[in-house]
């Protein structure tokens, strides 16, 4: 059996393209057990996401947590799954067609677009098939997490390298490690918050959620809560909040280890004692919404608030930025400063058809040769 995997079809004066990979974490097939045992199996093995040792650490998985998480976990998805799909997939289409959209508006040259997951289908793996058989020989891998972790980006990462670890023609790569600065990432942020308060008022104390890691891999060096503080300070001078306006929080924990604090659940159940407050919670982390933001922010927090003396109407949640004009904007802003010098602002087609002309003839005279 061959190491190396297939190579595409080629031939001599196909135009090499440039291709870019929208790459996210990934969503079970459907709102069934068997369906989330196969994505929770992928999932939990992954090594960046549990770090326990893996003698330990399988036994735990397949006895205790594949039975009976499963079945929790359909029931949550259900609740927030749509007639085309899981909310982060179908968002995550939205935006490469919009993606693809803008970037034909703004260059001549042919850009192929694929999303990838690490988990889950469309697989990393498949976008890169995908590229190369479209002659894609340059090929920008962009992450959809605004921070770096090593859980969540680093994962993404290992899923493109073990790929090319098994491909003979490998294309020039070039990787967007994070964005949680930039500022057309920022001003997306700000606009979709004004535009949510322009609509429904301003609250009393604006909540930023970003997902949890264990505080172990802020210990062993992973920059993610830096980045995600980075990233709050950075949007509330842009809103001109004071200190006392909002408050960031960590999501998603997992297991009896000390995570990342303050833990949301924490700090809303406080928040629902206070008289008369008024509660906005956004995700600067997640580009899509999905089930970290649909259900455990938006259901069961309110929930949480509620039965801590809050009024579930006082609680209410920013959508992620999903395909709003303005995300849109910003991704091809942080794209565009990743390729430059891939970019031929001076592309025709016509040029293109000449240049491959000739490296056809040119391959016809050496076949003719040997």
């Amino acid at each position: 059996m061959a190491y190396y995997n297939k190579e595409p079809k080629y031939t001599h004066g196909d135009e090499p393209k440039v291709g870019i990979i929208l790459a996210n974490l990934g969503t079970p097939e459907k709102p069934t057990s068997g369906a989330l045992r196969k994505y929770l199996q992928q999932f939990l093995m992954d090594r960046r996401v549990v770090e326990i040792p893996r003698f330990i650490w399988c036994w735990i998985l397949h006895f205790i947590i594949l039975v009976f998480r499963p079945k929790a976990s359909a029931a949550k998805y259900e609740s927030i799954w749509t007639k085309q799909g899981s909310p982060l997939y179908v968002n995550l289409k939205k935006q490469k067609e919009a993606f693809k959209k803008l970037i034909q508006k703004n260059t001549k040259q042919p850009i192929e677009i694929e999303i990838g997951m690490s988990y889950g289908q469309p697989s990393i793996a498949n976008a890169i098939d995908k590229l190369k058989e479209k002659n894609c020989n340059k090929i920008l891998f962009f992450p959809l997490y605004p921070q770096y972790a090593s859980s969540s980006t680093g994962a993404a990462m290992d899923g493109l390298f073990k790929k090319l670890i098994k491909t003979r023609n490998i294309p020039e790569i070039r990787v967007i490690r994070n964005y949680h600065d930039h500022p057309a990432y920022i001003d997306a942020l700000k606009h979709s918050i004004t535009k949510f308060w322009q609509k429904k008022s301003k609250p009393n104390k604006l909540i930023m959620s970003f997902h949890g890691v264990p505080k172990k891999s802020l210990l062993q060096g992973d920059p993610y809560h830096c980045e995600c503080y980075k990233t709050a300070r950075l949007l509330t001078t842009a809103l001109k909040l004071k200190d006392q306006q909002y408050q960031v929080t960590f999501q998603s924990r997992f297991g009896k280890a000390e995570w990342l604090k303050p833990y949301f659940s924490e700090v809303i159940k406080e928040l629902g004692s206070e008289k008369d407050i008024r509660v906005d919670v956004l995700c600067p982390g997640f580009s899509s919404d999905c089930l970290e933001t649909l259900e455990e922010i938006n259901m069961e927090g309110r929930e949480i608030f509620a039965e801590h003396g809050g009024d579930p109407k006082k609680y209410r949640y920013i959508p992620a930025l999903n395909d709003s004009e303005e995300w849109i904007n910003a991704m091809f802003e942080i794209a565009k400063s990743h390729l430059q010098g891939w970019i031929d602002h001076k592309y025709s087609a016509s040029k293109m058809t000449k240049v491959s002309k000739e490296t056809k003839m040119a391959f016809e005279k050496v076949k003719k040769l040997s």
